[in-house]
C-alpha cells in the first residue's frame, strides 16, 4: 500500500506545539514538516538554503516559518534557534533532519568527503540538540528525533565515512537520552533505509559508476534487498519521527528506530 493511501493518526496533544526541523526544505525533512503540520504543530523550516525553506513555508502554510540555519556553524545555530523562539513565540520539539552524503570506496575517501559528513550529519546533530536541549532544560520539557539512517545500524559499502557520521548520531542520541531523561526530555533517532529523495537520486548515479552497472539496477538492488517491496518514501519515516514526539511514545527514549521496510531488523 503506497505511504499516501494510509489514514493519517492523530495526536491532539501535539496541536498548538512548535518545532524546529532542520534540512526541513526538501526529502525527508519537507516530509516531517508536513506531517507535523498536519498535527498542529507550528513548525519552523531550518535550512542552509533559505529561499527553499520559504517556499516550503509558503506550500505548507499552517504558521509555519522558513529560518536561515547551517547545522555546521555554532553562531548559525545559535541564531537561527533565536530566530525560532521570536517567530513562533518557543520551541517545544526538534526534529534534528540536516543530512549530506557522498559515496566512493573507503581507500579512496578524501579528507574533505570526511569532513563534510561528519560536519553535517554528526557536528549538526550536535550542535541543533544541543542549543535545543538547554531551552528545553529551561522550559522543564521538550523532545528531539534525530535522522539517523539504516547505515548507522550496518556498515554500507561505499558509504564507510557516511556510515561511521551516522553511528555517532546513535551513540549521541542514546547517551543525551540517558542525560536528559531526569529532566523529562526525551532524545530518540530514526533510521530510514532506501527513501526516494534527491538524496537518493544523486547516490543511485555514484553507485552505478562505481559498480559498473545501470542506475536502473541498483534501484532494483535497493527494493530487493527490501522484504516490504518498494523503495521507501519520504512519508514513512516523517509519520514515525511524529508518532516518536506524541503523548504514544511517552515511554521511549536513546532508541534508534529502524524504518527501513524490513532491511534490518535488530
Amino acid at each position: 500500500m503506497p505511504a499516501s493511501a494510509a489514514p493519517t493518526p492523530t495526536y491532539p496533544e501535539l496541536a498548538g506545539r512548535r518545532a524546529l526541523v532542520t534540512g526541513g526544505a526538501t526529502g525527508i525533512g519537507r516530509a516531517i514538516v508536513s506531517a507535523l503540520a498536519r498535527q498542529g504543530v507550528r513548525v519552523a523550516i531550518g535550512d542552509i538554503n533559505l529561499a527553499a525553506a520559504e517556499k516550503a513555508a509558503n506550500e505548507v502554510g499552517k504558521g509555519a516559518v522558513a529560518v536561515a540555519i547551517d547545522v555546521r556553524e555554532r553562531a548559525s545555530v545559535e541564531a537561527g534557534f533565536q530566530s525560532v523562539l521570536e517567530k513562533l513565540g518557543g520551541c517545544d520539539l526538534l526534529a534534528a533532519n540536516a543530512g549530506v552524503s557522498t559515496m566512493n570506496p573507503a581507500l579512496d575517501l578524501t579528507d574533505e568527503e570526511w569532513n563534510f559528513n561528519f560536519d553535517v550529519n554528526t557536528r549538526g546533530v550536535f550542535l541543533t540538540n544541543q542549543v535545543a536541549a538547554r531551552h528545553f532544560v529551561k522550559e522543564g520539557m521538550g523532545c528531539i528525533v534525530n535522522t539517523a539512517s539504516l547505515a548507522a545500524k550496518v556498515g554500507a559499502p561505499l558509504l564507510a565515512h557516511y556510515s561511521a557520521s551516522k553511528f555517532a548520531v546513535l551513540g549521541w542520541t542514546q547517551a543525551l537520552a540517558r542525560e536528559l531523561a531526569p529532566k523529562g526530555i526525551r532524545v530518540n533517532a530514526v533510521c530510514p533505509g532506501f527513501v526516494a529523495t534527491g538524496m537518493q537520486t544523486r547516490e543511485v548515479e555514484w553507485e552505478a559508476k562505481l559498480r559498473s552497472v545501470t542506475p536502473e539496477r541498483v534501484i532494483e538492488d535497493y527494493i530487493g534487498m527490501t522484504p516490504l517491496g518498494r523503495l521507501e518514501q519520504p512519508e514513512d519515516v516523517a509519520d514515525v519521527v511524529v508518532f516518536l514526539t506524541s503523548e504514544q511514545a511517552r515511554f521511549m527514549t536513546g532508541q534508534g528506530v529502524n524504518v527501513t521496510g524490513g532491511v534490518y531488523t535488530t
